[in-house]
C-alpha cells in the first residue's frame, strides 16, 4: 500500500510517546510505501491535487526501536498526486485546517481517509457530543456561547459549587479551569478574558464531575469498538488530566458503564466516518471526542504490553482490500458485458 500521513512538523515529534510516529513505524515495518506532508504542502496543478511530500526511502533497514527509527530515517522529497495514495491519515493537531479539507475534497472518493472529511467537519469540535441522543445521561450538562450576560446567568444560577470553563477551540487541556460559581466578583472578568474583544471566541461551560479530581479515562476507539484505555491522573493542584499538562497515566480496565458509553458513541462515530477516535470519560460520562489526532497508543502499549498500532494498520489494510476487491468485481462485471 501507499500510505500518507498529514502531520505537523516531523522535527517536533516525541519519539517515545508520539502515536503518529508509532503508526508510521508499523506501516514501514510491513513494507508499505510511506510519505508525510503538512497541510501547507498541498497544491493544485492542472486541476490535480498534489502534495510536496517527504517519502521514506524503502531501501533502508527499519529498526525495531521507534526512537532509533525516528533518528535514522531517510527521506526524499517529491511532489506527488494525492490520489495515488491508498490511505491518508490526518494526524495534524487541532484546530481543524479547513483549507486542508477543501484540498482533500477532490480525492476523498479515490482514497481511504482516516478520518472521513465530512465526518471531521461534523465532529472536530467540542460540541459534537451534543449531537448524540443522550437517553442514558452519558453527556454532562453543557452550555456553549459567547454571550457574556447569558453565561454569567448560567453560572450564578447554578446549584453546583463548581463548573468547568474552557475555550471551544482548545486542545491538550489548554485553558481548562474549574470555576467557583460562588466567586461572583471574578466571573464576568474571566468570561471577558476568555471570549475576548468583540465577542470573538466561544466558550464551553460544563457540569463539574466530582470524579475529575481522580482523573479521566482515555479510550481509543477503532471502527466503533474500544481497543485500549488508560487512566490519566492530574498532578497535584491541577484540574487537567492531559499528559501534556503534567498528568500521569495508570493502567485501567473499562467498567460496564464505560463499555456502554463506548457502544452508544461508537455507533455514531462509524456512521459519521470517524473510524479512529479518542474518548475522554469521567464517572461514566463522555466529556470529549477527539477525532483529529487522537493519541495514547505508546502509553497504553507500555501499560498493557500490547501493540495497538497493529490493530489500526490491520484495519486500514482490510479497508483497502475490500475497496480493491469491489473495484475488481466491477471491472469483471463490466468486461462480461463488453464481451457479450
Amino acid at each position: 500500500m501507499n500510505i500518507c500521513f498529514v502531520i505537523g512538523k516531523w522535527e517536533e515529534m516525541d519519539p517515545q510517546y508520539e502515536t503518529t510516529l508509532t503508526l508510521i513505524h508499523e506501516s514501514c515495518k510491513r513494507g508499505h510505501r510511506v510519505a508525510v506532508f503538512s497541510p501547507g504542502n498541498l497544491t493544485i496543478r492542472d486541476n490535480i491535487t498534489y502534495a510536496f511530500c517527504k517519502i521514506i526511502e524503502k531501501n533502508q533497514k527499519v529498526s525495531d526501536s521507534i526512537p532509533s527509527f525516528y533518528k535514522n530515517v531517510k527521506f526524499k522529497k517529491q511532489r506527488l498526486p494525492v490520489k495515488g495514495f491508498d490511505a491518508i491519515f490526518l494526524r495534524k493537531n487541532p484546530p481543524l485546517d479547513n483549507n486542508m479539507l477543501n484540498f482533500l475534497d477532490s480525492v476523498k472518493e479515490d482514497t481511504i481517509i482516516i478520518n472521513d472529511i465530512d465526518g471531521l467537519r461534523k465532529a472536530s469540535n467540542k460540541i459534537y457530543t451534543t449531537s448524540f441522543e443522550d437517553e442514558h445521561n452519558y453527556i454532562p450538562e453543557t452550555h456553549v456561547s459567547k454571550d457574556i450576560d447569558y453565561l454569567e446567568s448560567v453560572i450564578t444560577e447554578a446549584k453546583a459549587d463548581k463548573m468547568i470553563l474552557k475555550p471551544l477551540d482548545g486542545y491538550g487541556g489548554k485553558g481548562v479551569i474549574v470555576l467557583e460559581t460562588k466567586a461572583k466578583m471574578n466571573i464576568r472578568s474571566l468570561l471577558e478574558f476568555y471570549i475576548g474583544d468583540d465577542n470573538k471566541n466561544y466558550v464551553i461551560l460544563q457540569e463539574y464531575l466530582e470524579g475529575a479530581t481522580e482523573g479521566d479515562v482515555r479510550v481509543l476507539m477503532l471502527n466503533g469498538e474500544p481497543i485500549g484505555a488508560m487512566k490519566r491522573v492530574p498532578k497535584d493542584g491541577d484540574a487537567r488530566s492531559n499528559v501534556h499538562a503534567g498528568g500521569t497515566v495508570e493502567k485501567y480496565s473499562l467498567t460496564k458503564v464505560d463499555r456502554e458509553v463506548c457502544r452508544v458513541v461508537g455507533q455514531k462515530l462509524v456512521l459519521d466516518g470517524i473510524y479512529f477516535a479518542g474518548l475522554d470519560i469521567i464517572d461514566g460520562k463522555l466529556l470529549e471526542v477527539n477525532v483529529l489526532s487522537p493519541g495514547g497508543i505508546p502509553r497504553i502499549n507500555k501499560l498493557n504490553k500490547v501493540k495497538l498500532q497493529r490493530n489500526v494498520i490491520d484495519f486500514i489494510e482490510l479497508m483497502h482490500k475490500k475497496r480493491d476487491d469491489a473495484i475488481n468485481r466491477k471491472l469483471s462485471f463490466r468486461k462480461a458485458i463488453d464481451d457479450a
